[in-house]
C-alpha cells in the first residue's frame, strides 16, 4: 500500500469543482495546513486501520438508517469517511449569519400566510402556488404559535460553488434528520485522530442536546418544569436510531402514538404510575400522520384529538403544524423575494437557479434541455422522485417530460451543479467526492446554531446523490475558532 504522502501528492483534483482540502496548484488551503502535514507523517496502513476502526465503531454502537424497499436488508451502519472537512471561523460566521437571516424570513413567511396573507396583496408570492401544495394547511389559519416561531429545528443543505462561495440548494422545515449522525461523527473523530483534534481549534458540538431541550422549553414559558416528549412513528421508520439516541440525550420520553391520549383538549402520556400530562411534543411524524380526526384518517400512528390540543394552546409542537409549505420545491424559489420582502435585505446565502415548470416558458425550456437539468419533485425528499439529466437515459429523461406535462406544479428543475469535492479514503487510496453540509437551527426564544452540521459525501464516484438512502455517506465537520 502507498504512503500518504504519496497519495495526498498524487490526489486527482476535479476539472470543475471547488475542491475543499487543495488550491488549483495542489497546496492545501489554510485551514487543512496542519491536517494534511499531520496525514503526511501517516502510512496508508494506519490509516486504514483507523478507518475499520471507526467502522466497528459505528456498528457497535447501532448507528444505522434504514433504506425502504431494499431487499438486501433494511438496517445499515451509516458510511463514514474519516477525513473532516474543515471550514474557517470566517466562513462560519457568514453561513450563520445566513441561515439564521433565512430562517427568520421564513418564520414571518408561514405567520404572514397562515394569517394575514399580505405577501398575496402585494404579488410578491402567488397565492395559488401556496393553495395547491399538498403542505398547506388550511387547519393552521389563525392558530398561534409561540414566539411566532414555526419552524424550531431546521437542517438547511448547503452546497460550495465551483466559485467558492456556499448557497442553498434546499430548506428542510418538517421532520429534518441527521443531526444524530453528526454528533456520531464527531465522537469517533475525536477516537480517530486524538492528539490532532485536541490541538486543531475545533469548536464543540457536544452541547446540541442541551440547546435542543433549552429551545423545546422556551415553548411553554408559562410552565415552570413542562413535561417534553419525543414523538416517533416506531422502530420500523427510517431515522429511528435518531429518535432514541436523541431522547436520551434529553433525558426525555421516547413515546408512539399509542402512549398518548386526549382528554378535554389536553394531551397525557400512559405511565405505569398513571396519567401525566404532556406540554410541549417534539414529533418526528409527518403532518399527515399525526391526528387520524383531522389529517388521514387512516394513520395509525397520530393522536385522536391533538390537533384540537394543539389549536387550543394545551400543548405545543415542534416543528409547528403546515411548515411544510415553506420547503416546497416551488415555494423555495421566491425565498430570495420573501427575505426582502419582510427584512428589507439582500439575502446573505444565495439559491440556486430554479425553474418553476408551471410557467409554459420555463417548462419548455427545461424539457429542452433535460439532459443537462436536475428535476425534482416539489414534495420529495431523501434524494426520492429526483432525475440527474447528466446522470439519467433517454429512457429516464421520457419518463419526467411525461411525468412534467402530466403535472407541471409537481416539479422544478435546476442546472447541474459541480458540487465541491473533498479527499476521502476509499479502497486504500484518497480520491475526491461530492459534498454537501447540513447545518442545524434551532428556532424558538433565540436562535441556536450548532458550529457544524453534517457533512454528507456522495460515495459512489462522479455521484452528486449525497443521501444515506441513495449510498451517500458522511464526515465530521470542523468549524475552527478562527
Amino acid at each position: 500500500m502507498s504512503t500518504l504522502s504519496f497519495l495526498l501528492d498524487h490526489y486527482p483534483l476535479h476539472a470543475d469543482a471547488y475542491d475543499e482540502t487543495f488550491e488549483s496548484d495542489g497546496s492545501p488551503r489554510a485551514p487543512y495546513r496542519a491536517l494534511v502535514e499531520k496525514l503526511s507523517e501517516l502510512s496508508a496502513e494506519e490509516l486504514a486501520f483507523r478507518q475499520r476502526a471507526a467502522d466497528l465503531t459505528f456498528l457497535n454502537q447501532g448507528i444505522t438508517f434504514t433504506v425502504y424497499g431494499d431487499t438486501q436488508g433494511t438496517e445499515r451502519t451509516f458510511p463514514f469517511d474519516l477525513l473532516p472537512r474543515i471550514l474557517s471561523g470566517k466562513e462560519w460566521a457568514h453561513i450563520e449569519a445566513g441561515l439564521t437571516q433565512r430562517l427568520t424570513a421564513l418564520n414571518l413567511f408561514l405567520h404572514d400566510i397562515y394569517h394575514d396573507g399580505k405577501i398575496f396583496k402585494d404579488k410578491v408570492v402567488p397565492y395559488p402556488l401556496i393553495a395547491s401544495s399538498k403542505h398547506y394547511r388550511r387547519e393552521m389559519r389563525g392558530v398561534a404559535v409561540p414566539h411566532g416561531a414555526y419552524v424550531n429545528i431546521c437542517g438547511t443543505d448547503l452546497v460550495r460553488l465551483p466559485g467558492g462561495e456556499f448557497a442553498v440548494l434546499e430548506d428542510n422545515l418538517r421532520v429534518p434528520s441527521g443531526v444524530s449522525y453528526m454528533l456520531a461523527n464527531r465522537q469517533v473523530a475525536k477516537n480517530v485522530f486524538p492528539r490532532v483534534f485536541r490541538n486543531y481549534g475545533v469548536r464543540p458540538v457536544d452541547h446540541y442536546g442541551q440547546a435542543l431541550l433549552t429551545t423545546l422549553q422556551s415553548l411553554v414559558p408559562q410552565v415552570e418544569s413542562p413535561n417534553i416528549v419525543l414523538l416517533s412513528p416506531g422502530v420500523f421508520n427510517s431515522a429511528y436510531y435518531e429518535h432514541t439516541f436523541l431522547a436520551r440525550q434529553m433525558g426525555i420520553q421516547l413515546v408512539e402514538g399509542r402512549d398518548l391520549l386526549v382528554h378535554d383538549n389536553v394531551v397525557y402520556m400512559r405511565t405505569t404510575s398513571g396519567l401525566q400530562r404532556v406540554d410541549v411534543i417534539y414529533r418526528r411524524i409527518d403532518d399527515d400522520f399525526l391526528d387520524p380526526l383531522t389529517f388521514r384518517a387512516d394513520s395509525g400512528l397520530g393522536v385522536n384529538g391533538l390537533f384540537n390540543a394543539y389549536r387550543a394552546g394545551s400543548v405545543a409542537l415542534a416543528n409547528a403544524v403546515g411548515t411544510g409549505i415553506a420547503d416546497d420545491k416551488a415555494v423555495y424559489a421566491y425565498v430570495p423575494q420573501i427575505i426582502k420582502y419582510y427584512l428589507g435585505e439582500e439575502p446573505l446565502l444565495p439559491n440556486i437557479e430554479t425553474f418553476i415548470l408551471d410557467d409554459p416558458a420555463q417548462r419548455q425550456h427545461v424539457i429542452g434541455h433535460i439532459d443537462k437539468m436536475v428535476v425534482k419533485a416539489v414534495g420529495e425528499a431523501g434524494g426520492y422522485g429526483m432525475l440527474i439529466g447528466p446522470h439519467s437515459t433517454t429512457a429516464e429523461q421520457q419518463q419526467f417530460v411525461t411525468a412534467i406535462n402530466a403535472n407541471p406544479r409537481n416539479y422544478v428543475a435546476q442546472p447541474t451543479l459541480a458540487l465541491s469535492t473533498a479527499p476521502c479514503f476509499i479502497e486504500g487510496n484518497i480520491e475526491p467526492r461530492h459534498i454537501d453540509l447540513r447545518p442545524f437551527v434551532l428556532f424558538g426564544k433565540n436562535v441556536t446554531i450548532v458550529p457544524g452540521g453534517l457533512t454528507r459525501v456522495a460515495l459512489r464516484r462522479g455521484s452528486l446523490v449525497v443521501n444515506s438512502s441513495q449510498g451517500g455517506g458522511s464526515k465530521d465537520t470542523w468549524v475552527l475558532d478562527e
